[in-house]
């Protein structure tokens, strides 16, 4: 039986939302890739605690599951794969952006807006427990989605992409209390298996081009 009452729990839930949604902000004002990783690895131990906390909440114990491979996967193995890769490259910063820190942050800002707005007519419908977090998973959703727009360094669009992974998570367990686990199991090997791709799609981008800026990959339209 939950030790917490329903309002209680839902702050709690709530909390973890924002903690998540705070690094998506601190990994768009981020230059550093080392950093970002890092940033990208502790939203992610965020997300296995709310997750965690919403299984122990509701009693569905699949959650757990779920929040275990966040942690080994995303927390530990993604990460160490992406700081060998920035090793390998020897990249330590993003000098050049689409679009400067100041002006993303205002945008995010203005995406966290238009996620509120858009969810605000369905978050009635959604569960008590955790239909507040319903909003914050689609601005991250669309934070990730922008910030691989924004950034030119491959590592970062990775980031991003991972980024927008852990808002869907996010927003699948703040909408049905997580995804049937078969479903988990394939999303968390699809993303290993991207970052590994990742991983090797920038070795050689850097082999060929001497530079992880994706803009030389127009080069090969010729």
């Amino acid at each position: 039986m939950p030790l917490m009452t329903p309002p209680i729990g839902s702050q709690l839930v709530d909390l973890g939302s924002a903690l998540l949604l705070l690094t998506c902000f601190a990994i768009v004002a981020q230059r550093r890739l080392s950093a970002c990783v890092d940033l990208f690895a502790l939203q992610s131990v965020f997300l296995a605690l709310t997750a965690t906390l919403v299984a122990f909440l509701t009693g569905i114990h699949h959650i757990y599951i779920a929040a275990t491979l966040t942690i080994v996967i995303k927390a530990i193995v993604i990460p160490r794969i992406l700081k060998k890769v920035i090793e390998r490259l020897n990249v330590s910063r993003e000098l050049v952006m689409h679009i400067n820190v100041p002006a993303s942050l205002l945008i995010c800002g203005v995406l966290v807006m238009i996620a509120f707005l858009i969810t605000q007519p369905i978050i009635p419908f959604g569960h008590l427990l955790t239909r507040d977090s319903l909003a914050i998973a689609l601005a991250i959703v669309l934070i990730g989605f922008f910030t691989m727009i924004a950034r030119q360094k491959a590592v970062t669009q990775m980031i991003a992409f991972l980024v927008m992974e852990n808002g869907l998570f996010l927003g699948a367990t703040a909408a049905t209390y997580g995804m049937p686990l078969i479903v988990e199991l394939g999303v968390f090997f699809d993303v290993l298996v991207a970052a590994l791709i990742a991983g090797i799609y920038t070795n050689r981008l850097q082999d060929t081009f001497d530079s992880v800026d994706t803009a030389h990959l127009s080069e090969l339209k010729e």
